[in-house]
């Protein structure tokens, strides 16, 4: 019964992660119209990005906001984990996150919120020493989640979304 109640808690948080993200668009850029904002939309695929075969795009800017997809400490050259626990994860993700930042012309800056999924949360602190490096001051809104897994063993997943102001 827990784990049932722990598993409806992470899809609920992970549904108003998204409702919340949706609403500080809809804020930070005004409201457009639905014809104008799907214009706009584009897909941002950086040079040095991990090429997993997945169906997904590592970014998609629509209008101003940039959505950046959840990802994990995977080295762009062989698109696998990087070794060396959590801190190199969650250094890789990071680093991966800042290209699809750069191609869109953002950085850290411009991030509004970060959702986290950690797989234990022992590692707890030393992800959040990793993450004070890229956020030291006035760091954005963000949701870590405890899951029980994530793809290929990794221990960490980010995903994000930045506002050109």
């Amino acid at each position: 019964m827990a784990s049932h109640r722990a598993q409806l808690y992470t899809a609920l948080t992970g549904i108003s992660g998204v409702i919340l993200g949706m609403a500080m668009s809809g804020i930070l850029q005004g409201a457009q119209p639905a014809s104008s904002a799907s214009q706009e939309r584009r897909v941002i695929r950086p040079a040095k990005a991990p090429n997993t075969g997945l169906p997904f795009s590592p970014g998609v800017l629509a209008g101003g906001t940039l959505y950046v997809s959840g990802h994990l400490g995977r080295d762009p050259l062989t698109a696998k984990l990087v070794s060396g626990g959590i801190e190199a994860e969650t250094r890789q993700s990071l680093a991966n996150i800042r290209e699809v930042l750069r191609a869109a012309a953002m950085d850290f800056t411009n991030v509004m919120s970060v959702t986290a999924y950690i797989t234990s949360f022992e590692d707890f602190a030393k992800f959040n020493a990793v993450y004070r490096e890229v956020f030291p001051k006035d760091p954005p809104a963000r949701a870590t989640v405890q899951v029980a897994a994530l793809n290929d063993g990794a221990r960490i997943e980010l995903q994000m979304i930045a506002v050109k102001p």
